[in-house]
């Protein structure tokens, strides 16, 4: 039966397949939602350790962010030193260790500090978890796959702020991160009973050059960029020369990745045309998608008034949308390959996005949550299907660095959006409107009404602005896009494979 059954529905997955599913979409799941669920946290740090600069209180997410960075291109050497299933649980470990100690914190330096701990943990559980999946269901059913782990990357950055405001409402900040410690300890549990043990590759040396040139060099560069959101301008010290040197440091690692016998990540991989242009489609769709997000909390809280939760329940037509439409797009993708649903998800997110343009100082929610929707309908058919493109089109242990490289270009590309879509909005602002919009409802503030509404037009005209900016953003994910597959990747890796294989091999194995 258990060979009968891949040859009657090879598109289907099977029960083992689930059973793994399970552990990686928790892993997941806590990972995504420490990069957001911070987000509504900021003030209460603020007031409970009595700092007075947001600049301070924002490391709490950007320490997390550069720890991802750092450690992320570690995962294919450690998978196939140490074999996926230890590399997964040591990072659950790892995870728990710094949300346990984030929970203790007496300080802000000490949350920072504790947070890059959870940010070294986090960072593996996505690439690791993303190879586990894709060796467990094979190369037909990635489309599948990559559907499920989706899920919790689509729906975190939703889920994140609604969660992170309620346990602050209900209970303490400390709430956020001591909500990580059933869900590892469960986590923990099942990935030693489900997860193979024999999953270890042959010893791969580690590129220890490769390393001290790409951990440092993501970490600074991505260090800039976020700081420029601090900053309101690019044209900055602290971050052009942070930019700069980390620029550098990751072209001397382009330049030593192609000559080296076992690099880091094997950037030999690009001679396969399906993942160059996946990974080019992705890093332009994480600029757009992740950066004109980052604008709908603030709209529905500084113009809307609404709560941290409310703003976050505001966003929940998103999350179904994406929910109706990645099943499908996901299963059909394995048959049809990902290109007709990446142009066709795209038109939708253009669509939803462009409604945003029209903004006002009143919001109508029901114009608004409908945008929402029609863009989640086309965020589940984009995102994921562009993934399974470049995972399918790998074979062996390369799939442990295309998913890496993914991830890394992935966390990279987000940081550049939401830099860039910060330093445009804040630029649009006139000095005095954030300031009053963001003191409504504080206990002994008194701001006159006409004050209140010339602001809320002020920061109106900013967000219709901005939100044209996002829309230039994502129409310009159509041209690598168009590039895509619209066959079954297979067919079209096979294909490759046949064409260069009288001069050299589309992928090269380590």
């Amino acid at each position: 039966m258990s060979q009968a059954s891949p040859a009657v529905a090879p598109d289907k997955l099977g029960r083992d397949v689930f059973i793994v599913a399970g552990v990686v979409v928790l892993g997941a799941i806590m990972s995504i939602l420490d990069v957001t669920v911070v987000a509504v946290a900021q003030l209460p740090f603020m007031q409970d350790f009595n700092v007075d600069n947001p600049a301070t209180v924002a490391w709490t997410m950007t320490g997390y962010t550069l720890a991802l960075a750092a450690v992320i291109p570690t995962a294919g050497w450690a998978a196939s030193r140490f074999g996926t299933r230890n590399v997964y649980i040591a990072s659950l470990v790892l995870f728990l260790l710094g949300s346990l100690l984030c929970a203790l914190s007496t300080n802000i330096g000490m949350l920072v500090a504790f947070r890059m701990i959870q940010g070294l943990g986090g960072g593996l559980l996505m690439p690791i978890g993303m190879m586990i999946m894709t060796r467990a269901a094979g190369p037909d059913r990635v489309g599948s796959v990559m559907a499920i782990l989706g899920i919790p990357m689509l729906l975190g950055p939703i889920a994140g702020p609604i969660l992170g405001g309620w346990l602050i409402d209900v209970a303490s900040w400390h709430w956020i991160f001591l909500i990580n410690i059933p869900l590892g300890l469960i986590a923990l549990v099942y990935a030693w009973m489900v997860l193979p043990t024999n999953d270890k590759a042959p010893g791969r040396k580690l590129d220890i050059i490769g390393l001290l040139l790409l951990s440092p060099g993501l970490a600074l560069f991505l260090f800039g960029v976020s700081s420029s959101a601090e900053e309101g301008t690019f044209n900055a010290p602290r971050v052009y020369v942070s930019m700069i040197v980390g620029g550098l440091l990751i072209l001397a690692f382009v330049f030593w990745a192609l000559r080296a016998k076992y690099p880091l990540l094997d950037l030999r991989l690009f001679r396969n045309r399906t993942l160059t242009v996946s990974v080019i489609t992705m890093a332009f769709f994480a600029v757009a998608f992740f950066g004109s997000g980052l604008l709908y909390p603030q709209y529905f809280q500084m113009v809307g008034e609404k709560s941290p939760m409310m703003a976050g329940l505001l966003l929940a037509p998103q999350g179904l949308g994406a929910m109706l439409t990645m099943p499908i797009a996901g299963k059909l993708t394995d048959k049809m390959g990902p290109g007709k649903f990446v142009l066709g998800g795209l038109v939708l997110i253009l669509i939803g996005v462009s409604m945003f343009i029209a903004v006002g100082p009143e919001p109508s929610y029901v114009y608004l949550c409908g945008a929402l929707f029609i863009q989640g309908l086309g965020m589940g058919m984009t995102m994921m299907p562009i993934m399974s493109a470049a995972l399918a089109s790998l074979r062996g242990d390369d799939v442990s660095d295309g998913s890496t490289m993914l991830n890394a270009l992935q966390q990279t590309a987000a940081s550049i959006g939401t830099a860039v879509i910060t330093v445009i909005f804040t630029g649009l602002l006139l000095a005095d409107t954030r300031g009053i919009l963001m003191s409504i409802g504080l206990p002994g503030v008194d701001i006159p009404a006409p004050v209140v509404e010339a602001a809320k037009v002020d920061a109106a005209n900013g967000f219709s602005t901005t939100f044209l900016v996002a829309s230039v953003l994502v129409a310009c994910c159509f041209i690598p896009a168009f590039f895509l597959p619209r066959r079954k990747i297979t067919q079209v890796v096979a294909e490759d494979v046949q064409i260069d294989s009288a001069d050299q091999p589309v992928v090269l194995p380590h």
